[in-house]
């Protein structure tokens, strides 16, 4: 489990067929073999590390959800370890599953803040609403807006500055995780919704 909140931007040091490693400081300071990295916000589990680097397995189901596959040497990528207990929630419960990806349309800025426009497919779009929350390369935002192919955030300085999306631009890949709570909604009126009469409406008060 995470919270959205990035704590350091690392560095991909080399790329192998199924496997990343990836140069890092805070983000190794008590980690352990073993543990859960959120990599662009996908949990990944380290498979080695020394002082500076670790290395990740990425499976095929990863790398065909996320935009994993596409990152090269160089490049930096968001990090964050998994929630510890009684540690703060400053952003929202994030699984660090990737529900897929989107593709930037637009970046506007707005006063001190930058207005992203991301395109979705359909079965992400159907879980997202107005200020609801949402993941976007592991970064915990609100959505300020949408329309039927696309929702936007507004990314201030800070986010700018401390993740990788500061350096986003039209036309980029990035992961999307909506809210879980969204798809246990979901889950819930599938389940009761054949059993929603007229009759158990007017039982329950909820019609005249």
């Amino acid at each position: 489990m995470f919270t959205g909140i990035v704590e350091e931007v690392g560095t991909v040091k080399s790329v192998q067929p199924g496997k990343l490693t990836i140069a890092a400081k805070k983000v190794l300071e008590g980690t352990s073999l073993g543990d859960s990295i959120a990599v662009n916000g996908a949990c990944l589990t380290v498979t080695a590390l020394d002082k500076e680097v670790f290395s990740i397995d990425v499976m095929p189901e990863t790398m065909r959800r996320t935009n994993l596959g596409v990152l090269r040497p160089g490049d930096g990528v968001n990090l964050e370890r998994g929630l510890a207990v009684g540690q703060r929630m400053g952003g929202h419960f994030v699984q660090g599953h990737v529900d897929g990806t989107g593709r930037i349309i637009s970046l506007i800025p707005e006063e001190g803040a930058v207005l992203m426009r991301v395109a979705a497919p359909a079965d992400i779009m159907d879980y997202l609403v107005e200020k609801g929350f949402i993941a976007i390369d592991g970064v915990s935002l609100t959505i300020i807006s949408r329309d039927a192919t696309s929702l936007t955030i507004s990314l201030v300085a800070y986010t700018r500055e401390n993740t990788i999306l500061g350096q986003r631009k039209p036309g980029d890949v990035v992961n999307i995780e909506v809210d879980i709570l969204a798809k246990y909604v979901e889950q819930l009126i599938k389940g009761r919704k054949s059993g929603i009469t007229p009759e158990f409406l007017a039982e329950h008060g909820f019609s005249a």
